[in-house]
C-alpha cells in the first residue's frame, strides 16, 4: 500500500507491514516477501528483479565468478544458468576452472569442516578449503595430470590463443573424456559456446601445469592481450550489458574495466553497461572492494548510470546466488544462446580494423 504521508519523496514510497509466511511458497513467494521488508532482504529481491530485467531486456550478461564457490558445488547453478541461455560470456578465476572438472572426472571433493586439526589433515593427505576436504594425491595431482595431458595436446597446435580459447577446447576435453561432462560448467559451456576468459593467466594450477612444458622449451602460448581485445570486440558490438559477479575480486574488476578500455585506452565511445549486480561481503574503506562500488565505476565509465540498474549485495554468494538463479529459471523464458566462441574471431577481426589508428601509442 502507498500513502502520500507529505511532500517529502522520501514518504511517497511502499508502507511497511509485518510479513508472514505463507504455506507452499515458491521462490517468487520468497522473493516478493524479501523485497518487503528491509536490510540486504529487499537487496537480494532487487537484485532478482534486476537480473530478470537483464534476461528480458535482452542484455549481454557477463558472469563474474571468484572464491571457491564453484568446488563447493554451485557450479550446478551456473550450468542452470548456461543452458537457459541467461549467460553470455563468463570471466572466473582460473582455479575455479580447475576445481570445476573434479566433478567430471569423478575425483572426489569432501563435506568437511573448518573446526579440525589442520596439521593432522596435512600428515593424512587432505587439503582442505574452509568447509570441504580435497585428497591431495587421489583428487589434486590426479588433477594435475589430466591437465598435463591435456596440455601437451593443445600445445602441440602451435598458436597463440586467448583463455577463452583454451577453456573451450578443456570444455571439449572434458566433454570427450570424462565420465560425467554434465556435473561441468566449463563442458557446458563449450557445448553451448560461451567464452570463459580467466581474471589471471598465471594465478591458478592451470597455468602451473603449462609451466612445467616451459622447462622443455615448450609452452601453451595464452595471450591476455588477446584475451582483453576479444572481450572488447564482444563489448564494443553487443554494447547493451549486464553484469551479475560472484563475489570480486579480479573478475569483477576484469569484466568492468574492458568498458574503460575501449574508450580511453583504445579511443572508441563507449559507455559501460546498463545493469549490473554484484554479490560480496567485501566493503570500500580499506580498498577491499576490487574494482570499487558500482556507483565509483560510474565516473570510470564501467556504467552508464549511477541512479539506476545497479545493485551490490553485502553477503557470502553461496546463500545468495541460489535464491536469485532460482528466481529467474521459474519466472523467465529461456533464451536462444548467443554462441560468442561461434562468432568472436569475426568480432575481434572487425574490431581490430577501426582500431588501428585511433588509439594512444
Amino acid at each position: 500500500m502507498t500513502k502520500d504521508w507529505g511532500k517529502n519523496s522520501c514518504m511517497k514510497r511502499e508502507q511497511i507491514e509485518p510479513i508472514h509466511w505463507k504455506k507452499k511458497s515458491g521462490i517468487e513467494d520468497i522473493i516478493e516477501n524479501f523485497g518487503k521488508t528491509c536490510f540486504e532482504a529487499r537487496n537480494i529481491a532487487i537484485g532478482a528483479k534486476l537480473f530478470r530485467e537483464m534476461i528480458e531486456k535482452g542484455d549481454n550478461i557477463w558472469l563474474g565468478i571468484a572464491g571457491a564457490g564453484i568446488v563447493g558445488g554451485l557450479g550446478g547453478y551456473v550450468i542452470d544458468l548456461i543452458e537457459s541461455g541467461f549467460v553470455d560470456v563468463i570471466c572466473s578465476t582460473g582455479a575455479q576452472i580447475y576445481h570445476d572438472a573434479h566433478f567430471a572426472f569423478g575425483l572426489p571433493v569432501i563435506q568437511g569442516s573448518p573446526n579440525v586439526n589442520d596439521d593432522k589433515l596435512s600428515r593424512e593427505g587432505i587439503v582442505r578449503i574452509y568447509d570441504m576436504n580435497i585428497k591431495l594425491k587421489e583428487t589434486l595431482i590426479k588433477q594435475d595430470e589430466i591437465i598435463r595431458k591435456f596440455n601437451n595436446r593443445i600445445e602441440k597446435k602451435g598458436m597463440e590463443i586467448s583463455s577463452a580459447d583454451y577453456n573451450y577446447e578443456f570444455g571439449k576435453y572434458i566433454l570427450e573424456n570424462s565420465p560425467h561432462p554434465e556435473k561441468s560448467f566449463v563442458a557446458s559451456a563449450a557445448r553451448f559456446r560461451i567464452p570463459i576468459y580467466w581474471d589471471s593467466e598465471s594465478n591458478h594450477s592451470l597455468a602451473l601445469n603449462n609451466a612445467s612444458l616451459y622447462l622443455n622449451k615448450r609452452d601453451v602460448k595464452i595471450s591476455p592481450s588477446k584475451s582483453l581485445l576479444e572481450a572488447c570486440a564482444i563489448n564494443y558490438y553487443n554494447p547493451q550489458l549486464g553484469f551479475f559477479e560472484l563475489g570480486g575480486g579480479g573478475p569483477k574488476n576484469w569484466i568492468q574495466q574492458i568498458s574503460p578500455m575501449i574508450s580511453q585506452i583504445l579511443g572508441k565511445k563507449f559507455e559501460g553497461a546498463e545493469r549490473g549486480i554484484q554479490i560480496t561481503t567485501a566493503i570500500e574503506k580499506d580498498g577491499g572492494l576490487s574494482g570499487c562500488t558500482f556507483k565509483e565505476g560510474v565516473t570510470w565509465h564501467k556504467y552508464k548510470n549511477a541512479k539506476k540498474g545497479l545493485i551490490q549485495i553485502y553477503g557470502e554468494y553461496s546463500s545468495i546466488f541460489p535464491l536469485i538463479t532460482g528466481y529467474v529459471l521459474e519466472t523467465c523464458i529461456p533464451r536462444e544462446p548467443k554462441r560468442f566462441m561461434d562468432k568472436k574471431k569475426e568480432l575481434y577481426k572487425r574490431f581490430k580494423e577501426i582500431i588501428k589508428n585511433s588509439y594512444t601509442n
